[in-house]
């Protein structure tokens, strides 16, 4: 006897696969790496387009990541794990520190669609004005406008290397069409990248959205079963709320239980249920201020 598969899981065998050879070139030349980050792209760029991408989870995970990166190029030594742990353990009144400011940074960026109001509210420290300014900096393909831009605002402001990549990626995006920004650059540069300028910038730029690119459609993947398996097992929670959590769980990183529509040990159970089913995982190891995510 066989069984249909659900639709919203069957649906995910369209998903586009990366080719092979986007990850296998050789590139040397500043033609070959524009031509791989532009397929990388627009591989990615289909993969985005499919309803079945929890696209605010992903940005928000690649958040994470490009926050992670950022705190590393400033010689800190805080990981994702110390990140979340800033962000979501917060108490009111407390102060994130820096690299706890770097992720919230990150995730105003892509929580919002793109627009220099959004971005000023990322980055308060910058004017408005400012930061249209460098946004309109760049001109040319997608990726060598947000490799001007980032130029643009290292060469001005040479120690504001967060809110230089996290206008590249609005550059970028703006570029691509997209709504919201999408990190890539930050995650796939290396901190001595943000010493180049001119054509060596240009080239690391491109190897970097090679990269990122290539991991984010990876990300997207999988992400996408995971929420079909959480949207599978939504109607076996009978806990008044939970459809509600569920919406939660599918747009944010990670998750504290009191930040559920539910009394807390009633949120408690949940979480613990989603992790018996396989829906979700807690991120943490830790048996008390638990952290939970897709």
């Amino acid at each position: 006897m066989t069984f249909a598969r659900p639709d919203h899981i069957s649906a995910l065998d369209t998903l586009p696969r990366m080719p092979a050879w986007v990850t296998s070139a050789r590139d040397e030349t500043l033609e070959d790496v524009a031509f791989l980050s532009g397929a990388a792209l627009n591989h990615l760029h289909l993969v985005l387009g499919h309803a079945e991408v929890p696209q605010a989870l992903l940005r928000e995970r690649l958040a994470l990541r490009a926050a992670e990166a950022c705190v590393a190029f400033s010689g800190r030594s805080e990981r994702a794990g110390d990140l979340r742990d800033a962000v979501h353990l917060l108490r009111p009144g407390d102060l994130p520190g820096p690299a706890g400011e770097t992720c919230l940074a990150w995730r105003r960026a892509v929580e919002r669609p793109v627009s220099i109001k959004a971005l000023g509210r990322a980055l308060p420290i910058l004017e408005l004005g400012q930061i249209a300014t460098w946004l309109d900096t760049g001109k040319g393909a997608p990726v060598t406008r947000a490799a001007m831009a980032l130029e643009a605002v290292l060469r001005e402001a040479p120690r504001a290397d967060e809110a230089a990549l996290v206008l590249a990626d609005a550059a970028l995006a703006q570029a691509l069409g997209w709504t919201h920004l999408v990190p890539l650059i930050a995650t796939g540069l290396k901190r001595a990248d943000l010493r180049k300028r001119g054509h060596d910038l240009r080239l690391a730029c491109h190897r970097a959205v090679t990269a990122s690119a290539v991991e984010a459609a990876r990300l997207a993947v999988d992400l996408a079963r995971l929420a079909a398996l959480l949207k599978g097992v939504a109607p076996k929670l009978r806990a008044k709320g939970a459809r509600a959590a569920v919406e939660i769980f599918l747009t944010q990183d990670a998750v504290a239980p009191s930040a559920l529509p539910l009394p807390d040990r009633a949120a408690r159970r949940l979480c613990d249920r989603l992790v018996d089913l396989g829906a979700v995982s807690e991120l943490t190891g830790r048996d008390t201020f638990r952290l939970y995510g897709v």
